[in-house]
């Protein structure tokens, strides 16, 4: 069997989907192909994945480095499974991009990976990559299951489901971390097998639909009252989805900094005040970029110094978990965003959703999950239009749809007229195929 992973050089991810993997009996004599346009960071990786190879498999993977496009096709030839975690354009130049030029309009971001201008134009720039992929995949390993955790999920998993014949599911771990994080935060803790939930919507706004211990009893009223009560007594670093709690009634998966961006709320030309009110950490991401640079050197030091020193359990990827229950024919749920073709049937047919899913021999198949509350599909929706249109302009090649995304974009639509709107997709534009990042 073999696994490639491209996106090779983020070399800490790696560390987590590989190592899993080699914990597997399933896995253990795998083929590992490495795929990276980044010399360094893939010579790190391999010395540190042939590390733990040898530390906790005794050596039974094949591992081996793929450099640049000149070597991709050879890196997914015969694969069975792909793992995608490419950043196309990094933070310098394209998440600076991203973030400088709409402040010059006076659009502020947070994160800008999901949605918002920033991330329609990590979308179409991430396409522009994946078209390549898809057609090698075609061409050298048409079986393979393409496991994307790239962002914005929707937008590229969604045009790799419509547009491609590459089997794909898109997977983040927002939905597993989701209950635990929100139990922690209102002193709620119970194990999670002590507790019955159902999540669906879409990626980074999927909805805890329900929550029952395992009794049967509602946490929700609980929940409820405990969020509000939260939000009105002390700063913290989630409100804006406990003001979703307590005005929409439901948790939404992915964090407060995410979801800040996400709709017209929150964020809104001279309102400092809400700023301050929901504790919206402006710049988010690019902050973060930095501080994962900074941090990588260090990091590099401890991980490459001595790898059989490194202590590891099975992380809650879902990776691994795939891979295994479609070699073992041993089912394992997840929540994966797939193509709803009627699974919420209040959302449109050909949205990326996520779902719960079932994985085994035959693949990843999607769960029905019924009609989601109004007004949590109407919240859905205002994402989806975007996200739709975005792999509609990357599909179609035409930039009156990009137009068109950015315009129904909710923060976007909020701040900008259409003319501006227009104005700043072009200096988008030209900014990234000056950067060597076209977005066509």
């Amino acid at each position: 069997m073999k696994i490639t992973f491209m996106g090779a050089g983020s070399t800490v991810f790696v560390k987590n989907v590989l190592g899993d993997t080699m914990l597997c009996d399933a896995l253990h004599d795998v083929e590992i192909a490495l795929y990276d346009i980044d010399k360094s960071r893939l010579d790190d990786s391999y010395l540190l994945i042939t590390a733990i190879n040898n530390s906790i498999n005794q050596g039974r993977a094949t591992i081996k480095t793929y450099l640049g496009v000149e070597q991709r096709k050879e890196a997914l030839r015969g694969a069975n499974f792909v793992i995608n975690a490419i950043q196309v354009g990094l933070y310098d130049p394209c998440t600076i991009i991203d973030f400088e030029i709409p402040k010059k309009y006076g659009l502020r971001q947070t994160i800008a990976d999901t949605l918002g201008i920033g991330g329609i134009f990590r979308g179409m720039r991430t396409i522009h990559v994946l078209k390549d992929f898809a057609k090698d995949m075609e061409e050298v390993c048409p079986n393979a299951w393409f496991l994307n955790y790239t962002n914005p999920m929707a937008i590229l998993s969604g045009y790799m489901q419509r547009y491609t014949g590459v089997k794909t599911v898109g997977l983040c771990h927002s939905v597993q971390v989701c209950v635990p994080k929100l139990l922690k935060k209102l002193e709620m803790e119970q194990t999670e097998e002590d507790l019955i939930f159902k999540i669906a919507g879409i990626n980074h706004m999927a909805w805890l639909l329900e929550i029952t211990d395992k009794n049967g009893n509602d946490l929700y009223p609980e929940i409820r009252r405990r969020a509000k009560e939260k939000n009105a007594t002390e700063k913290h670093s989630d409100m804006v989805r406990f003001d979703y709690i307590d005005k929409l009634g439901y948790y939404c998966t992915e964090s407060s900094e995410h979801n800040a961006e996400y709709n017209p709320f929150y964020i809104k030309p001279n309102r400092p005040d809400l700023i301050e009110k929901f504790n919206i950490p402006l710049d988010e991401y690019p902050r973060r970029c930095i501080r994962h640079i900074e941090k990588w050197t260090k990091q590099r030091e401890e991980l490459l110094h001595d790898a059989s020193t490194i202590e590891f359990k099975r992380s809650n990827e879902y990776a691994s978990h795939i891979m295994e229950a479609i070699v073992t024919d041993t089912p394992y749920k997840i929540g994966g965003n797939v193509i709803n073709n009627g699974l919420i049937p209040n959302l449109p047919a050909q949205a990326c959703v996520e779902v719960p899913c079932l994985v085994d021999k035959n693949g990843v198949t999607p769960t029905y999950v019924g009609e989601l509350p109004l007004q949590l599909a109407a919240m859905n929706a205002s994402n989806i239009y975007a996200q739709m249109l975005t792999i509609e302009a990357a599909h179609t090649g035409k930039i009156e749809t990009l137009y068109q995304a950015a315009m129904m974009e909710p923060h976007t639509a909020a701040e900008l007229s259409t003319d501006e709107i227009v104005s700043l997709c072009n200096d988008l534009i030209e900014a990234h195929t000056k950067a060597g990042y076209p977005i066509f």
